[in-house]
């Protein structure tokens, strides 16, 4: 069973997404603002002794540790699956790094850019400001807010 905490903020998060379009344009969006501003984070040169340790450590994987942090005070199993899909984009990022010619921040600016385009138009559909301009703790709870329909549909708890 859900706490109070993340039913209040699914529920609040949910009154700005109601429109169809919206929701699609969301579950679109989300996942490539999340990737691109954690490829944005990737590509933030770290000290090189961070570095030498593994390619793996750096700014991104340290923003999504704390958002975990911050997924388990709300929910385990949505916690692991935030895990499950950082890891996910994390591989991908590091892919995108060492296979794309162009620098993996080129790539994730164009994709954040697009993307915010994306959103904005898609509260223009639904006629609703976007729940971060409220609330920054928001651009959180969007992920969760997509991986919470998954786990109802896999009839999961959260």
């Amino acid at each position: 069973m859900p706490t109070a905490a993340l039913s209040s903020l699914l529920a609040e998060y949910g009154e700005s997404h109601q429109n169809p379009t919206n929701k699609l344009v969301h579950w679109v969006c989300v996942p490539l603002i999340m990737f691109s501003l954690l490829g944005l984070l990737w590509a933030i040169p770290v000290p090189a002794a961070v570095q030498r340790l593994s390619p793996w450590l750096n700014w991104a994987t340290l923003v999504m540790l704390l958002a975990v942090v911050y997924y388990l005070r709300l929910s385990v199993p949505l916690a692991l699956g935030m895990v499950v899909v950082s890891t996910g984009m994390a591989l991908l990022l590091r892919l995108v790094e060492t296979q794309v010619a162009l620098p993996l921040w080129i790539v994730c600016l164009v994709v954040f850019v697009l993307a915010w385009v994306g959103q904005f138009w898609g509260h223009k559909v639904e006629g609703k400001k976007p729940s971060f301009l409220k609330d920054v703790q928001f651009l959180l709870i969007g992920p969760l807010w997509l991986l919470h329909f998954i786990y109802r549909r896999l009839g999961w708890a959260y």
